[in-house]
């Protein structure tokens, strides 16, 4: 079997050769290697670019309920530029017409035509076009009140209407349209077209030479949650932004295969809110920094691995609790668990979820090692019993009980006035919400108090040796990559603070750790000291 150091060792470099790996695969899709033939003046085997003819184009956009459309019957025109300027970004706002079939939770399509300039796009042989939805479905976010002054008695009926239909998705509209043209004059291999762009190429042959149109394309990662808007059926106009602006290859492909991770996260059961988090990602942070996100994401991946594998290891093996605090344990546990309720009544990304999910059932499974807990099963009913403590413990738990003692005279009346101020001045969904709304406040704002205990008993024992350093260690490195993910992936403002609060409590221990240097007649971490380990005879030659 594998110790410990060596399947660490197995771990990083496994970690080590996915960075590679991933670098490598990022190079081939920003990189495209361009035509050989094309340098030394041949066209066998190329394929060229028709803007390198300086054509006359013209943007034309339509609506319409039809998925597919063969002429210009039951469409409606919305945009038409005539000079259109590849090399010009620009922002335009028009009001679409919704029609009554899209206000009956309907799909309304938009038909993007690039044609050359005068030319109906039906009679252009060399237009391309691309289709996108103006529509999408959702369930829209339930309202929130006052749950002390309510809501008047219209109000009350009008909720009542709309409680069945809170559940059920509804048909929103997208404000937000972003078109992008490759502007590059790249020459193609054609026996090796990529294939992300090939899917968005039309090739027409020129004389004797292969020719591919514009390649037209609709950044999909810019419409987000935020930008859409519910439609009612007396709805009969509504406004769409459309916006332009060149790109090139290499974001080009970039930006295919994003949209793809992020069709096939929702193909799994990603929500479209789950999705919005990971289009946030890339769309509202620079490249450079996207590059570096990566990385930091990778490293919380490999150091989040490290600190669940440690800290399970340590109290698998964890025999004694002395000089442990049960309190912080069982306070750990709770407020886990809260903030994992917290962020699921949120709806918080997955993202950020599912490794609170993960914590929460390691720290239940923790209580149960603190409190010596068995379960045994008798006629189907469980039966709990708890172990005993030894004489060192009960010292230990004496240092807890003093500690949160003196601790309960400050954060009871905190939280208490805390929950009945948010009561009063702050309105929520239900007295569900408001309910872990008001346990996790007292958990983000005060909740590093309750690391109080486990200080004054490492203040009394004059030690730290007790406490699992290595799973500490891998846990605040997360801690500080936290606070560069908590500017940006999206979560409640007191989740984004209690990253920056994590940061003093390691540091308190920190300096606990400097302030009672090694001493080998103290127990470690797993109940034992050096002193009384058995003696290993010397090997003899």
């Amino acid at each position: 079997m594998l110790s410990r150091s060596s399947f660490t060792s197995l771990v990083v470099g496994v970690f080590a050769v996915y960075v590679v790996h991933t670098c490598w695969v990022m190079y081939g899709i920003v990189y495209t290697r361009p035509c050989p033939a094309a340098a030394g003046g041949g066209a066998a085997g190329c394929v060229w670019p028709y803007l390198a003819r300086r054509p006359k184009l013209q943007l034309s956009v339509y609506t319409t309920t039809r998925s597919s459309i063969g002429a210009e019957s039951n469409v409606d025109l919305v945009l038409n530029v005539e000079d259109f300027d590849i090399e010009s970004k620009f922002e335009r706002t028009v009001n679409v017409s919704v029609p009554k079939k899209t206000r009956n939770n309907g799909t309304l399509y938009a038909y993007i035509f690039l044609h050359h300039a005068g030319i109906l796009p039906w009679h252009d042989s060399k237009q391309v076009h691309i289709v996108s939805p103006l529509t999408t479905y959702m369930v829209p976010k339930p309202e929130e009140i006052n749950l002390l002054t309510g809501e008047s008695a219209m109000q009350q009926i009008e909720a009542e209407k709309q409680t069945s239909a809170l559940d059920e998705p509804v048909s929103h509209w997208r404000s937000r349209l972003t078109l992008n043209v490759m502007v590059e004059d790249f020459v193609f291999d054609g026996s090796s077209l990529p294939a992300d762009v090939h899917r968005y190429m039309k090739m027409v042959q020129l004389g004797k030479t292969v020719h591919y149109l514009p390649i037209l394309f609709i950044d999909q990662l810019s419409n987000r949650v935020k930008d859409l808007m519910v439609i009612n059926r007396s709805t009969t106009e509504l406004p769409l932004t459309v916006s332009y602006d060149k790109i090139s290859l290499g974001k080009l492909r970039f930006w295919i295969h994003m949209q793809d991770a992020v069709y096939s996260l929702q193909q799994f059961g990603f929500s479209e809110k789950d999705a919005d988090e990971v289009k946030g990602i890339f769309v509202d942070t620079n490249l450079y920094f996207l590059a570096l996100t990566f990385f930091v994401a990778a490293f919380h991946l490999l150091f989040d691995f490290l600190a669940f594998k440690n800290d399970i290891s340590f109290w698998k093996k964890k025999r004694s609790m002395i000089g442990m605090s049960t309190k912080a344990v069982l306070w750990r546990c709770f407020s886990t668990v809260v903030i994992f309720l917290f962020l699921l009544d949120e709806q918080t990304s997955l993202l950020v979820l599912i490794p609170a999910g993960i914590g929460a059932v390691i720290e239940l499974w923790k209580v149960k090692k603190a409190l010596k807990m068995t379960i045994k099963w008798q006629d189907l009913r469980p039966k709990i019993q708890f172990g005993t403590y030894s004489d060192s413990e009960k010292k230990t738990e004496e240092y807890d009980t003093q500690a949160m003692k003196y601790l309960s005279y400050l954060l009871y009346p905190l939280c208490i006035g805390g929950a009945a101020y948010s009561l009063l001045n702050v309105k929520y969904k239900s007295w569900y919400s408001w309910l872990i709304n008001s346990f996790v406040n007292g958990v983000y704002a005060f909740g590093f108090l309750f690391m109080l205990p486990q200080l004054f008993v490492n203040y009394k024992m004059k030690s730290v040796a007790h406490l699992p350093w290595k799973a500490f260690t891998y846990k605040a490195f997360n801690t500080f990559i936290d606070d560069i993910f908590a500017f940006i992936i999206t979560m409640p403002t007191s989740h984004r603070l209690a990253c920056f609060r994590d940061d003093v409590v390691f540091l308190v221990y920190l300096y606990q750790r400097w302030l009672y240097p090694v001493d080998k007649s103290r127990v470690n971490e797993y109940g034992e000291s050096y002193e009384e380990m058995p003696k290993k005879k010397a090997h003899r030659e």
